[in-house]
């Protein structure tokens, strides 16, 4: 298992928040990079159409943010969306929208991005909004959005550490709130017979263990989860630029207090690097008893924590993550194209599959982003999340128009789903460029 976890953690976070490093930035160097400052200001007509309660909704959105770039070690940026009622919401309905700032959790959304060290760093932590993230093995934790509720704005945040032949990451998916919180510490095995190794983490033992403690983004179900995970490096390739590596995995979980709740896995995985492309790829097949599932807290957690328990089974997983640039970026998360694409596949016929897309075209004066989630297809009430984002820079690259749309889904107080949909139009102003 290559050590590269924080970094993930790093990208999911950032590439939300980084769009405006256009070519200023990415054709500095690394080492160039010490401080840098962005001021942005986006002004959007956006709509949030709600089926079923007759609530269509206007607004005038206005979206501040002030970052601050201290390279590889500091990062923060601040601001949030302020929704202004034009029409709609019902009777007593206030001039801001009060969805958005009516409990404490919300006001994490002011903090959209908080970060001091790296995946290199002994000890490194990350604030903000967390979306796709993977608590190491990413068998109770995989690819989780803390903000799939579209009334539940928090921060959470993610401090990982290293000493000796351990590594941990620890993380809260509100820190203004007593909700998801959890831990996996992974042990280098080599490390402890052997001394220390020139490949580190290439044989480890992994055990972590999640909690929800269901007390913000509406009352549900409390569940502690803990897996236990084997993993072996089997093959590693170095060049200059590139690298492959590949592994074998089996791990065992089960949730504490639950008789008959547990799960096993067992699988694959590779990782290719080169100058101009970053892949990594998965392949697992899963055991799974008394609601016990791996990748519990997953992209849908936020809302499928409303439903019931999971039926015995088993399935097929597979990942893969695909970053690409025409041009040698290092570790700028500026690319081209990133791609992240997962499926699973039941024994009693439900599939679920998860599509993250970005993409800068027109020498990256067009950024275009796309999301689909689809939870329980082939069974009957299939869950549908999408969503794009398209934004145009113009007038060499101050101003920028941009376009959002999808659907949504809000729980309600009967522990229902209820469906809306949302979509804006605006323009922004800047100084990235």
């Amino acid at each position: 298992m290559r050590k590269t976890r924080g970094w993930v953690v790093w990208l999911c976070l950032v590439l939300p928040v980084l769009g405006w490093a256009e070519d200023g930035l990415a054709s500095s160097s690394v080492e160039d990079r010490r401080w840098h400052f962005l001021t942005r200001l986006e002004a959007t007509l956006t709509l949030l159409p709600r089926s079923g309660t007759g609530l269509d909704e206007g607004f005038v959105q206005l979206e501040p943010w002030l970052v601050v770039d201290g390279g590889e070690e500091f990062g923060l940026n601040l601001g949030a969306p302020v929704r202004l009622r034009l029409w709609g919401g019902g009777e007593g309905a206030g001039r801001v929208r009060k969805e958005d700032w009516d409990t404490l959790s919300d006001w994490g959304q002011l903090l959209r991005l908080f970060s001091v060290g790296n995946d290199s760093s002994p000890v490194a932590l990350w604030a903000g909004s967390l979306d796709c993230y993977s608590l190491l093995s990413g068998h109770l934790v995989r690819r989780y959005s803390n903000r799939n509720n579209p009334d539940y704005h928090p921060a959470g945040a993610v401090l990982t550490g290293s000493l000796g032949p351990l590594y941990t990451e620890a993380f809260v998916s509100d820190v203004l709130g007593a909700r998801l919180m959890g831990a996996e510490v992974a042990l280098d095995v080599q490390h402890v017979l052997a001394g220390r190794s020139s490949q580190p983490g290439r044989y480890t033992l992994s055990l972590s263990a999640v909690h929800d403690g269901a007390r913000a983004g509406a009352r549900s179900r409390s569940a502690t989860l803990a897996h236990v995970d084997g993993t072996a490096v089997v093959m590693v390739r170095r060049g200059r630029d590139s690298g492959f590596e590949a592994q074998v995995f089996a791990g065992w979980g089960g949730q504490p207090g639950e008789v008959g709740a547990w799960g096993a896995v067992a699988g694959l995985g590779a990782d290719a690097v080169s100058p101009t492309l970053d892949l990594q790829a998965r392949l697992e097949v899963r055991l799974q008893r008394g609601g016990f599932r791996q990748g519990h807290f997953g992209p849908d957690y936020e809302l499928a924590r409303f439903e019931s328990s999971f039926p015995n089974g088993s399935s097929a997983f597979g990942e893969a993550i695909v970053s690409w640039d025409a041009v040698h970026l290092g570790d700028l998360v500026q690319r081209h194209l990133r791609l992240s694409v997962s499926a699973e596949a039941f024994t009693w016929g439900r599939v679920d599959a998860d599509m993250r897309m970005a993409a800068q075209l027109f020498h990256r004066n067009v950024e275009v982003a796309l999301r689909g989630l689809a939870v329980g297809l082939r069974q009957p009430g299939t869950r549908y999340l999408t969503s794009g984002e398209v934004r145009w820079r113009f007038l060499a690259g101050r101003l920028y128009a941009l376009g959002q749309g999808g659907t949504l889904l809000y729980p309600t107080p009967e522990g229902t789903l209820r469906p809306g949909a949302f979509a804006s139009v605006g323009i922004g102003v800047d100084n990235a460029r």
